[in-house]
């Protein structure tokens, strides 16, 4: 059984009316008109007497303080009152530039007495994040952007003014046994009041029914002036079974730190859901990814290929209109090197859902591994237009665009993602990829003790990670320390990591090209490449 409570309506009691008071920045402008009005007083006080004023005239200084401070207070209230100036307040953001109704949907607080389920409480979030997202008529801020506020204590006005939003969503989640608690808040960013409101206490096998019943609930109160009287219902997982749902959010949790502990757990969490629900096609399309980052990044064993192929196949079989199997089943084409089969695979991908991440940033890659450098970049630029707090996608860019030597670009797309990484590191201090692929934008930017900075928090974090030891060499190769830069490519192609494609067409290597120990690492690579397709140990 399911208990729900709701509340809706404009009215706002003494919290409120508080929250209110705070959020508009009313309390430091009484403060400062006061203390302001008093210094005024007092230097009237002071001087008026000596300079022989008319007593009329403090008499009227006090009745314009005392009239004052209404007018204060309501300026303070329908205007942004600041160092900066005055402006007026809209209450942030109420839809997008093309008018579509906006929401942000914020990471769910975990409630829980242990502290320990905030992968469920994000997987509550980010599964009703992506069914609000397949609507047309609501413009949806990329998960990257809204869950950064996790760590954070931001009013609406200031979220909603930084997402480009004009509703939020924030909830919580308590979760005990086979027990689940989720609330749920729609707030307009305008006046802080909630548009809609729900309670839930029910056994965890109601999990989805209750995603599904605040997708649907967020959607109707949204889009009723776009659609008056018409339905539309959401389905938020491709799953019934409750036990699997929870392997595939821990499998989700992991995927994404790149590193191949994680990549290796989540494979283990995704299987685990598939061998409880055999045809969760999100489970097999994870599982390829796995697979196919595996090849990417830590071991190239054909073994990896295949899994990955076979694994993003039968997602397909299982959910053919699947954006996200598409997108697994390019990126497992990809790393096998059939590039046209995973160019139309990212293609059908994109056309089923545009604001899927993953297929513009690996088709990116794609053209990148054929020595597409303008096609790249295009494909990059949207990756970073569906995610504005995406730092790889352009990071990527400036690489490719020095290396072309359109420098004014390279500055100009370094000083984009440099506000981005800042943001990204301090809340993610050991995020090493953010580490080393930000290093060379700040070389860019001439910040080069920065970028060493970082550089060596990378490879403290992760000494011997083959992304790490390879982006290093980048990066020392930019900055002209050629015999460095060489120690770690040793290094990266030692573990197996580099292709020699990407090697080839990675600009960044360009000083290194006419070295001795370049070449023969790069004959190396081929050699390895063609014993493999060779079908030779």
């Amino acid at each position: 059984m399911v208990r729900i409570s709701m509340r809706n309506g404009p009215y706002m009691n003494l919290s409120d009316l508080s929250r209110e008071l705070r959020r508009r920045g009313i309390y430091p402008v009484v403060a400062a008109y006061a203390v302001g009005a008093w210094l005024v007083l007092q230097v009237a006080e002071v001087t008026f007497e000596p300079l022989q004023v008319p007593d009329w005239v403090m008499q009227a200084l006090i009745g314009l303080v005392i009239i004052g401070f209404p007018v204060a207070v309501l300026l303070a209230w329908f205007f942004d009152m600041s160092l900066k100036g005055i402006r007026l307040d809209r209450g942030d953001i109420t839809a997008t530039a093309d008018n579509e109704p906006s929401i942000a949907v914020l990471p769910f607080a975990d409630m829980s007495v242990e502290q320990d389920q905030g992968y469920f409480c994000d997987g509550v979030a980010e599964e009703i994040l992506n069914a609000l997202a397949r609507i047309d008529q609501l413009h949806v801020a990329a998960r990257s952007s809204s869950f950064q506020y996790r760590k954070q204590e931001t009013g609406a006005r200031k979220i909603g003014r930084d997402l480009a939003v004009g509703t939020i969503l924030e909830g919580s989640v308590r979760k005990s046994g086979n027990r689940v608690r989720i609330t749920a808040q729609l707030i307009d960013v305008r006046n802080g009041y909630h548009l809609w409101s729900k309670s839930f206490d029910s056994e965890l096998k109601d999990i989805f029914a209750i995603q599904d019943d605040i997708a649907t609930g967020i959607v109707e109160a949204l889009l009723e002036t776009i659609v008056p009287g018409q339905g539309l219902p959401v389905k938020t997982t491709a799953s019934d079974n409750v036990t699997a749902y929870d392997y595939y959010l821990r499998g989700r949790h992991f995927i994404n730190r790149f590193h191949k502990m994680e990549i290796d757990f989540a494979c283990q969490m995704f299987q685990h859901a598939i061998d409880i629900d055999p045809e969760f096609a999100l489970a097999w399309a994870g599982c390829a990814d796995c697979y196919s980052l595996l090849v990417i990044y830590h071991d190239p064993e054909e073994q990896y290929r295949q899994e990955a192929r076979d694994a993003s196949a039968r997602a397909l079989e299982l959910a053919p209109d699947l954006a996200e199997a598409h997108a697994s089943r390019g990126l497992a084409l990809l790393v096998s090197e059939e590039f046209e089969a995973c160019e139309a695979a990212f293609r059908r991908a994109i056309e089923l859902n545009p604001r899927l991440f993953q297929a513009y940033y690996y088709y990116a890659r794609a053209r990148f591994h054929q020595g597409d450098m303008d096609d790249a970049l295009r494909l990059f630029r949207l990756a970073a237009d569906v995610d504005p707090e995406d730092f790889q996608s352009r990071c990527l860019r400036v690489q490719i665009l020095r290396g072309l030597d359109r420098m004014d670009e390279a500055l100009e797309q370094a000083r984009e993602v440099e506000p981005i990484l800042l943001r990204h590191i301090e809340w993610n201090p050991d995020d090493a990829r953010a580490l080393h692929l930000g290093a060379g934008s700040m070389i860019v930017l001439g910040e080069m003790e920065r970028a060493r900075r970082w550089m060596r928090r990378a490879y403290e974090r992760f000494p011997d990670d083959s992304v790490v030891l390879y982006n290093l060499a980048c990066n020392f190769a930019t900055m002209g320390d050629i015999e460095e830069s060489l120690d770690f490519l040793e290094r990266s192609v030692a573990s197996g990591m580099v292709g020699a494609a990407w090697m080839r067409n990675d600009d960044d290597l360009i000083p290194l090209r006419d070295s001795p120990r370049y070449q023969a690492l790069l004959k190396k690579l081929e050699d390895i490449e063609s014993d493999r397709a060779a079908g030779v140990d």
